[in-house]
Formats: C-alpha cells, structure tokens, sequence
C-alpha cells in the first residue's frame, strides 16, 4: 500500500557550509572506503538506481526494508514495485519542470510497526555523464522508537513509564496500550500524568 504521494522542486542553490573532505587527511585509495562505511552504518535506506531502473547500489538497511516490503516474496532482495512506482513517477515529471531539481515524497505502509517514508531526486553526476535516481528510506517505526528511548533517559522514566512512552510516541492509543501491556486503561492515564510531569519539571529546568 502506497500513500502521501509529494512532489517539491527546489530552485536556486543554498550555500552551506561544507567541511572538505581533504581535512579528514585521507588518501585517495581511503576515501572510497571511508564513504562506503559511513553509506553502510547509517540507518536510512539508501539505494542508487540508474534511468531504467537497474539497481547501482543498496546499503544494508535499504536490502533489510527491501525484505520487509516484499514479505514473502521470492525477490526478496529486489527494489520493491512500491519504490520503483516511485522512481518512475519522478521520471515522467522530470520534463514538466527542466531546470528544477524534483523530491518526490511517499509513504509505504506494510502494516502499523513498518511503516516507510520514501524520498526519491534525482542525482547528476557530471564526472560519469549519467543521471541517477538516489532513494532514501527512512523506517518510520525505528526513529520513532530511537526518539522515545532517548526521551526515557532525558525525563528519568521508570521501565513500566518507558514501555508505556515507546508506545504512545508510536501512535498507540490508551486502549491499545493497555490491552498490549496488559492493564488498565486508567494504570495507563495514571502513568502518563507522571511522564508528563517529569517531562513539564525537565522543561522547567531547561528555562
């Protein structure tokens, strides 16, 4: 299932401020390794395409949320027909706007705890004379849970507070939550007053 189709095009160019890779005092042959590890230890899919659709390149979390989307199919290891429906839309609407880079946006929803945030431009690469797709696939269910963990520390929650947190922080209602916990949905309000208090006294602290 496939939702939240988004397309933006951005114009001009931003100046950041970028940190050369020369300071990192590499050699030539380092530096295909160096990026090669970081691609591989982020947590995001990130996945390279060319023009017709051949694979290029998939990180190891891109080749995990390929097999989560695909399920029980055999092609488990193949970029699933919901991400390539992507990248084929941003290929047809490359020419309504030429001189535009296009971000196409859209969600995947494999069932409540899998659900993916696809982001898709494309990438030109003077040096190779070609164009590719560049994909990137965030695990809404992860970093949603990786922000309430880091919430548990920061508020100094209680391990039943956490369990409770991590489930709210991913859209459970108190009846789902009670139910997943077993208790009471007024255990659940009771604790959640708790975990908003701590969380009202650490703002506090911050002022």
């Amino acid at each position: 299932m496939v939702t939240t189709t988004k397309i933006s095009t951005i114009s001009g160019k931003i100046p950041v401020k970028q940190q050369k890779i020369n300071n990192l005092e590499l050699h030539d042959s380092q530096r295909g390794y160096f990026f090669q590890e970081v691609i591989e230890g982020l947590q995001d899919g990130i996945v390279l395409l060319n023009e017709t659709g051949e694979l290029i390149h998939a990180n190891t979390s891109a080749c995990h949320i390929f097999s989560q989307i695909n399920q029980d199919s055999s092609n488990s290891n193949c970029v699933p027909p919901a991400i390539w429906c992507i990248c084929k839309t941003l290929l047809e609407n490359r020419s309504l706007v030429p001189n535009k880079a296009i971000i196409l946006s859209n969600e995947i929803r494999v069932n409540r705890s899998k659900v993916f945030c696809v982001c898709a431009k494309w990438l030109n690469l003077e040096k190779f004379h070609h164009s590719y797709l560049l994909v990137i696939i965030e695990n809404k269910y992860e970093s949603l849970k990786n922000i309430a963990l880091a919430e548990v520390k920061k508020y100094e929650l209680t391990p039943r507070e956490a369990e409770i947190w991590c489930l709210y922080q991913e859209k459970f209602s108190y009846k789902e939550i009670a139910t997943q916990l077993y208790i009471s949905i007024n255990t659940v309000k009771k604790h959640m007053r708790n975990i908003h208090a701590k969380r009202q006294a650490f703002l506090n602290c911050e002022v």
